[in-house]
């Protein structure tokens, strides 16, 4: 294969998923350069990606010492190699999101800053294709002799995406040819039967899964079977006791129970989400419908028992980890960033493969909700973990903790790369094809192939979509589970003629007809805002409500309240809620107030429990109170006493912390 410079080729945006004409799908990525978003939202948030957080990330990467490492391993500079064992996965991740984004909006920086770094890439690797800066440095010679901590594959993996990703976008393989020689040194060293010297190749697997996902995107664009196999072979080889035999805790690495057999995603959550997106690869690539349906199992299970209201996933600090079915804390819930990234790519993979708009809907939650809240409103300032909730005078020694507020880098930095390459390469996850056909999954102000998309979403719920070129179509249409009543208003499927249609929430609404030039749809969707209640077994969120407007989230932010604290705001069930649209506030957004109670001043009593049967109980208002104050007429929702009425003003989720650190509440309890 020769090297093809971009500039040869010209940019286009492309998708990071690319399954081969042999898979087994419902619906297709659309092709190479017809899904473009050009307006609105998610502009705003790519071109500040783009144009702050990319391009300022090589001196950022510089100066963690990643560059360096690599020169180091190349043999270019001499000393110790620093930061985690996974360095390099940073770099790869930041690479694709320069490829993705070159495609998206080429300039001749970007071109610059892949070529450097690709050049360095390849002066690093070993000649027999091994590639790991840290390792190659640290390990001094030795290889794969911890694969549970030392995530040597996990960085292939990031680096095969990269090198894809840069091919795709850019037309320079100059990365694909590092992540190839790679490719074939895994194959020669892992899985069953003989090496090429005759020995046995190593069963082992990475404690960090994401080579499954890179080693079959990478046999998509070189056609090179043994990468699929190899991925497959991983995928299998998990919950046989292989990382257990080695000292590793079974559970945290996704390894206790065989993929096939798993019902339910437990431990690391960013390991079990990247396992679980490379089992739906292999599985479509393959026809493996077995391996399909434990992954929509594994996923349905997840969204109904371990994740929070915002799709957030892994509630425990401790090892980053999934709970317990309903262990969903919202002061000390986890929510990686990663993790949701890692949602979305799973999902993305489940609707190619059953065109389900359940994937959909839940990719809409993840990306609105739990991976928009991990960076700044400006792009360049980060949170590793997203809690529902942040006390007043909250305090925490760890790095990653939102109570630090945004940080422009972490010494663990996966989160900050990880953002970038998916606002980069977001255009690809809007919109699917079938033969005849076209399906919107998320709304935009996008160019979707032969349909234009002109919308204000998520803030406003209209959507008008007007159709480019004549001929028959079967578009379809998404209908968000979240949206009551949905007016579609377009022509008529059979006679052309001007007509309305009212779809049920949580359908693709399809209209299959001949179309000429000009021809628009027009979508309404209910946005009215609602209270929702947490399951019963969700003990964090028992007597509280959540609030949704359209696919946000909302949150009650100290920034917004006048005196009273948010810690003592108590809510009523049923009082109306108001929207204003705020222009100049947290770059536009819709504001809810929320009728509420709170003390006229916080009282801090000697001892912070009362007795609710017999006398002496009071509540924070100095009235007396009863069991059934508390209890309220909802066994649901136990309801706290009420102090003087106030009024909460509510932003989206995703905007928090743009004003500074501050108390916070996503769930809020229900007044009397």
């Amino acid at each position: 294969m020769t090297t093809t410079l971009a500039t040869d080729r010209g940019a286009h945006t492309a998708t990071p998923v690319l399954p081969t004409a042999e898979a087994r799908l419902t619906l297709r990525p659309l092709p190479t350069g017809d899904a473009r978003i050009t307006g609105g939202f998610w502009a705003i948030r790519q071109q500040r990606n783009g144009r702050d957080a990319i391009r300022g990330a090589h001196a950022l990467l510089e100066a963690a010492g990643n560059f360096r490492n690599l020169r180091i391993a190349a043999g270019l500079e001499e000393g110790e190699a620093v930061g985690p064992v996974f360095m390099d996965s940073d770099v790869t991740k930041w690479l694709e999101a320069v490829a993705w984004e070159y495609g998206r909006a080429p300039a001749d920086d970007l071109l610059e800053l892949q070529r450097e770094v690709t050049a360095l890439y390849a002066q690093a690797q070993a000649d027999d294709g091994y590639l790991d800066s840290v390792q190659q440095i640290r390990g001094k010679g030795e290889r794969y002799t911890d694969l549970k901590w030392s995530h040597e594959m996990y960085c292939a993996g990031h680096l095969y995406q990269a090198a894809v990703a840069q091919h795709r976008a850019t037309g320079d393989d100059a990365l694909l040819q590092v992540a190839i020689r790679n490719a074939d040194h895994l194959v020669r060293t892992f899985g069953d039967g003989t090496a090429p010297d005759g020995t046995p190749k190593t069963r082992d697997v990475d404690g960090h899964p994401v080579v499954e996902m890179g080693l079959v995107e990478l046999y998509r664009e070189t056609g090179t079977r043994a990468y699929l196999d190899l991925a497959h072979w991983f995928v299998d080889a998990r919950g046989h006791g292989i990382i257990e035999r080695a000292g590793g805790e079974p559970t945290y690495f996704s390894d206790r129970v065989p993929s096939r057999e798993a019902t339910t995603v437990e431990g690391h959550a960013v390991r079990a989400v990247y396992l679980a997106a490379g089992a739906v690869d292999v599985a479509i690539e393959t026809g493996d419908s077995e391996l399909l349906a434990a992954s929509e199992r594994q996923f349905a299970d997840m969204m109904a028992t371990k994740a929070f209201i915002t799709g957030g996933l892994g509630a425990r600090w401790d090892w980053e980890a999934f709970g317990d079915p309903y262990e969903l804390p919202t002061d000390r819930g986890y929510a990686e960033t990663c993790a949701a990234i890692g949602g979305v790519q799973w999902a993305w993979r489940l609707l190619l493969a059953t065109g389900e708009p359940v994937y959909a809907d839940a990719i809409e939650r993840l990306l609105y909700n739990a991976f928009l809240a991990g960076v700044s409103l400006g792009g360049t300032e980060y949170f590793y973990v997203n809690p529902l909730q942040q006390r007043d005078h909250a305090h925490q020694d760890e790095n990653r903790s939102p109570a630090h507020g945004r940080r422009g880098w972490f010494d663990c930095a996966c989160c900050p790369p990880n953002i970038m390459r998916t606002f980069a390469s977001l255009d690809g996850y809007l919109a699917t094809a079938t033969d005849g056909g076209l399906q919107v999954h998320q709304y935009a102000t996008a160019s979707l192939g032969v349909v234009e998309v002109e919308t204000g979403y998520p803030h406003d719920g209209r959507v008008r979509i007007t159709v480019t070129e004549d001929g028959p179509l079967a578009l379809g249409l998404r209908i968000p589970a979240w949206s009551d009543t949905t007016t579609v208003t377009g022509p008529d499927g059979s006679t052309g003629q001007a007509s309305q249609a009212s779809p049920a929430a949580g359908t693709l609404h399809v209209i299959d007809r001949e179309w000429s030039a000009g021809d628009t749809v027009e979508l309404t969707f209910d946005t009215t805002p609602h209270r929702y209640v947490a399951d019963s077994r969700i003990d964090a969120a028992r007597g509280q409500v959540a609030i949704e407007r359209g696919p946000l989230v909302y949150a009650v932010e100290q920034a917004d309240q006048q005196g009273f604290t948010v810690d003592d705001l108590t809510v009523d069930p049923a009082a109306p809620i108001t929207e204003e649209h705020r222009d100049e506030l947290l770059d536009g957004v819709v504001t809810l107030r929320i009728p509420g109670h709170a003390p006229a001043e916080h009282l801090q009593p000697a001892w912070p429990y009362r007795r609710l049967d017999g006398p002496g109980g009071t509540d924070r208002a100095g009235e007396a109170t009863s069991v059934d104050d508390v209890a309220g007429s909802d066994d649901r929702a136990p309801r706290l006493p009420a102090g003087s009425p106030v009024t909460a003003t509510a932003v989206p989720y995703y905007a928090w912390a743009n004003r500074g650190a501050a108390p916070m509440r996503v769930w809020l309890p229900l007044a009397r």
